[in-house]
Order: structure tokens, then C-alpha cells, then sequence
């Protein structure tokens, strides 16, 4: 057992929506987890799939919230976003924006040509989560990608955490579409690798962890930019996604939430067909898990992921298991 768990490492790279706030509001305990970290000299990134605002404005909600930040710790998908973009396009070539202000700043930054309709044939269509899109917005996207034009989408997140619940993210604007088109876009951040190996290497780190409160996007993405991931469970994703998760989205490291950090992470050890966290045990039968812990003790979760992972080792498809407590 580690002294704690944020020790083993030189950085922390944060989602932001579920991890350390929802919405306009911070999630208890995160800022101030965020502060000792600072003091302690940890270096520390955000790394966001939300395309809608630009580092500085992100930075400053950080800041408004207490948390340390400046707009160099932030890493979003706009930028990586518009630096794909350009990659696909030549130089001074024209583009439909579907998103924010920042987006299209992020875009105009790559020497792009901002254009306003379909009507214009623009040679590209990026698309980002703005909360003023409409059905418009959308249409025009559809009518130039449907001529030809190259797609780029910043993000593919279905949904986000809001103060009143959960929301339809830019992954649902771009189903949408998609359906309309029949075509699929060029993904830019997460899960993509790009964008964490940016953020580890512009915070100077080698032994960087990524944290993240969903397993399709933070989790799978930090996994395949070969870093040590946790879930925390104050957004989308719970302990029973985490343990059903296909092999390429399960988490190095199951909290509670961001101050878990903060604390002693239980070695999770294998004793003849047992699989034991701290006082929980659990074992596997067939298709069935049986945790000796009290009901949904997150000892109990870390125990029954050890060893249902360990019998299901690759799996492409999240695999449903009998729970019993």
C-alpha cells in the first residue's frame, strides 16, 4: 500500500466535467484536492474533450473555482481539433464551422478560411459542442459533408455532466449528423492518444496519471497513450461499467472520487481463486461473482474487477456478470 496513491507519479492529467465539477459548481472536495497537489509541486494538466470554450476561459473557471490553472495546463480538443484539421486540408483552405467561438479561433490560429454555409463549398466541416447549436447548424453541416466536404469532429462524447443532471453531449450532435449523412468523421480528442501524450509532454512528465469519470473517452484514452488511468465515480461512469468494461477501457485505479488521490490505495492480491482488496474478497464461479464485503464497498468493486478481469483478460465487448454480494 502506496502512502498514497498520487505519490507514484510526476503529473496529473484531469477531465474536468464529472471530475472536478459539474457544470458551473465544483464537485466536493476537488478543489481543495487540486491545491494540495499544487503545494506539493505535482505538476498538473487538464485535459478536455469539451471544444466549446478556449484554454484561457477554462483556466479562469478553474480559477474562479479556487483551483490552481492557467491556460497553459489545459489541453482541449478545439486545439487538437483544428491542428487535425489542418493536417487533412491545404493551407488556406475554406471551413464550415459547427461549434463556438473558440473553435473557430482555434481554426482561424491553423491560417484556415472561416466560411458561414454550405453555400460556400467549404473544403471541411469541424464540428465541436457549442450549447447554442440548433437544428440549422446542424443542417448546414449535413448539406457540405454530404458534397464532399472533409469531417473533422473535436470530440464524440454522447452525453456531459451538467449541474441538473446529465446532457446531451457533441457525440449526440454528431449521430445526428451522421444519420442524416451516412458518413463518419475524423475524431480528434479523446480517446484519442494525441492529446495526452501533448499534455504529459508540454508538463515535462514521465510518469503521468490520467483521471477521468468515463471509461469511452479518459479511461480508453489515457490506456492507449500507455499511462497508469482511474475512474472516479462522481460523473458518468460507475463501478459496475468499470467492471463489465471491455479490456481496452478498464481503469489501472477505481476511486471514490478526486481526493482519493489523496489517500492510500489497498494492494489488490490473489490467494488461490480469491481475489482479496484490503478486508474484501471476491471470487469467480462461471459467469458468477460473489463479493465478501459489505454491498457496494469499493474495496468489494476492486476485488470483483481484479478477478473477473482476470478471466476475462481481452475482451473486445463489455461481459455482463452475476453480481452477489
Amino acid at each position: 500500500m502506496t502512502e498514497n496513491l498520487i505519490s507514484a507519479f510526476d503529473a496529473l492529467l484531469s477531465d474536468l466535467d464529472g471530475v472536478i465539477y459539474a457544470g458551473p459548481t465544483a464537485i466536493p472536495g476537488a478543489v481543495d484536492t487540486l491545491q494540495s497537489l499544487h503545494r506539493a509541486g505535482l505538476a498538473l494538466g487538464y485535459v478536455t474533450n469539451n471544444a466549446s470554450r478556449t484554454p484561457a476561459q477554462v483556466a479562469q473557471h478553474l480559477s474562479d473555482l479556487g483551483a490552481p490553472a492557467n491556460a497553459e495546463q489545459v489541453f482541449g480538443s478545439a486545439q487538437a481539433g483544428a491542428a487535425l484539421l489542418a493536417e487533412q486540408v491545404s493551407p488556406g483552405a475554406t471551413v464550415l464551422v459547427t461549434g463556438s467561438q473558440a473553435l473557430i479561433a482555434e481554426v482561424k490560429s491553423q491560417g484556415l478560411t472561416v466560411v458561414s454555409s454550405a453555400d460556400d463549398r467549404p473544403d471541411a466541416v469541424i464540428q465541436g459542442f457549442d450549447p447554442s447549436l440548433g437544428w440549422k447548424d446542424l443542417a448546414e453541416a449535413s448539406f457540405a459533408i454530404s458534397a464532399g466536404a472533409v469531417w473533422i469532429a473535436t470530440n464524440t462524447d454522447l452525453t456531459i455532466p451538467q449541474a441538473r443532471g446529465i446532457a446531451p453531449g457533441n457525440g449526440s450532435l454528431v449521430s445526428a449528423v451522421s444519420n442524416a449523412t451516412g458518413k463518419t468523421p475524423i475524431v480528434a480528442g479523446k480517446p484519442q492518444a494525441a492529446m495526452f501524450k501533448l499534455a504529459a509532454r508540454r508538463l515535462g512528465a514521465s510518469r503521468p496519471l490520467m483521471v477521468g469519470d468515463r471509461l469511452d473517452t479518459d479511461i480508453l484514452g489515457g490506456n492507449n497513450a500507455g499511462m497508469p488511468t482511474a475512474l472516479v465515480l462522481t460523473g458518468i461512469d460507475s463501478a459496475w461499467h468499470a467492471l463489465i468494461a471491455r479490456s481496452a477501457e478498464r481503469p489501472s485505479y477505481l476511486l471514490p472520487d478526486l481526493p482519493g488521490l489523496l489517500k492510500p490505495y489497498p494492494d489488490v492480491l490473489q490467494q488461490g481463486d480469491h481475489w482479496w482488496c484490503a478486508q474484501a474478497s471476491a471470487v469467480v464461479r462461471g459467469t458468477h461473482i460473489t463479493v465478501d464485503a459489505p454491498q457496494d464497498s469499493l474495496d468489494g468493486w476492486r476485488a470483483a474487477c481484479a478477478a473477473w478481469w482476470a478471466q476475462h483478460p481481452e475482451t473486445e465487448q463489455p461481459t455482463e456478470p452475476q453480481l452477489k454480494w
